[in-house]
């Protein structure tokens, strides 16, 4: 099944290359990765139409390849099972204990109800980052930090597919820059006897 994805995903990536969105899907990638550094600090959730499973599993897919346990997402569901288990037990009461250091993920493909936008609201007002993934839910962009439309009406880009993509983004290691002890002397050296000169 991975295999399948990731022969999807250079597809979908090959068709859309002239398009922007690959380039709008790595950037929002990138943003979920260096919110969600703190293990179990990335809260997912969806609407009450859904519950965002298959991104859920892509993002613990790449947490766990990639060595990025922030990445590994807590699911919250709007009616969990009492029987289910404990890690899929998870409500929305867990929003009203977001704090700073924490990421709401919200996805939502058609406009988010009252009640999500509110906790939202809260997750923000104490310092969570919130990123979303959405449909053209203009109250969900306006409390968002980062935020990646898809509208509904087009035609190159699904909201399955933006998924694929995002995920798959969060997961690659961000290009470092050298910040060790030689590249800070390095730098000094250039500052204190200029470049050098052949």
């Amino acid at each position: 099944m991975v295999a399948v994805d990731a022969e999807q995903i250079t597809m979908l990536r090959e068709v859309l290359s002239t398009t922007g969105w690959l380039e709008r899907t790595r950037e929002f990638g990138r943003a979920l990765r260096v919110t969600s550094r703190t293990p179990g600090g990335l809260l997912l959730v969806g609407t009450p139409a859904g519950d965002p499973w298959h991104l859920a599993a892509h993002l613990d897919d790449e947490s766990r390849l990639g060595d990025a346990p922030g990445l590994a997402p807590t699911l919250v569901r709007w009616k969990p099972p009492a029987d289910a288990p404990a890690h899929l037990r998870i409500g929305l009461d867990r929003l009203e204990a977001a704090r700073r250091g924490e990421t709401l993920f919200v996805v939502a493909e058609e406009d988010a109800p009252v009640p999500l936008l509110e906790r939202v609201d809260d997750a923000r007002r104490t310092g969570a980052s919130i990123l979303a993934l959405e449909g053209g839910d203009r109250e969900l962009r306006g409390l968002a930090h980062e935020v990646l439309t898809v509208p509904p009406d087009e035609v190159l880009m699904s909201f399955d597919g933006a998924q694929h993509l995002v995920s798959a983004a969060a997961g690659q290691e961000p290009a470092r820059t050298p910040r060790g002890i030689r590249h800070r002397l390095a730098k000094l050296l250039d500052a204190v006897s200029g470049p050098v000169v052949d």
